[in-house]
């Protein structure tokens, strides 16, 4: 199973519309796939005591973490960096078991020409402090807000292909990693 994590909690996010087409991608692709949405987080999580005692909505999620072969990362670019929210939850996850030896790879959203590109490089830290088997091909989508069509889709079949790519790539690199 691979988990896919849209990191906004933004109602309305392009975030989450990417990673709605990325699910497609996989199950495209015959995967089995779980959207994370991060509006699905309890307001209870935000607490200091959320450390200690996770809120039950949280733990299913962390447990869906636990359970996936290989996580996709999906990263807006809020202030030069990922969502807070987003940081959040990968504070909240059980260590070292939601990260050593797990495959993740990365896609980041932004308004402007970057691509999220600083987000990315965050969040490689974060998982190679950790870790876990990060896949190299990343996937930077610039111009958010004029990829994507009315619908939700990604209009740009060249951004497209470089998803599929990905997906592709991160299927194999699953399956060498957790056979």
């Amino acid at each position: 199973m691979i988990t896919i994590i849209s990191g906004s909690n933004r109602a309305g996010a392009n975030t989450l519309k990417v990673a709605q087409v990325v699910e497609g991608i996989y199950q495209k692709l015959g995967q089995d796939v779980v959207l994370q949405n991060l509006q699905d987080l309890p307001v209870e999580c935000f607490s200091g005591e959320a450390y200690k005692e996770k809120p039950a909505q949280v733990t299913a999620m962390t447990d869906q973490i636990l359970a996936s072969n290989g996580l996709v990362v999906i990263t807006p670019e809020y202030n030069g960096s990922m969502s807070g929210v987003l940081k959040h939850y990968i504070d909240l996850w059980p260590f070292p078991d939601a990260f050593e030896n797990r495959p993740v790879c990365f896609i980041g959203i932004s308004a402007g020409g970057s691509g999220a590109v600083r987000p990315i490089e965050h969040l490689q830290g974060i998982f190679s402090y950790r870790y876990a088997a990060q896949l190299p091909r990343r996937v930077f989508i610039s111009d958010i807000f004029s990829q994507l069509d009315e619908a939700g889709g990604i209009k740009d079949a060249d951004l497209v292909a470089r998803l599929e790519k990905q997906a592709t790539e991160f299927i194999d690199y699953v399956s060498k990693i957790r056979p």
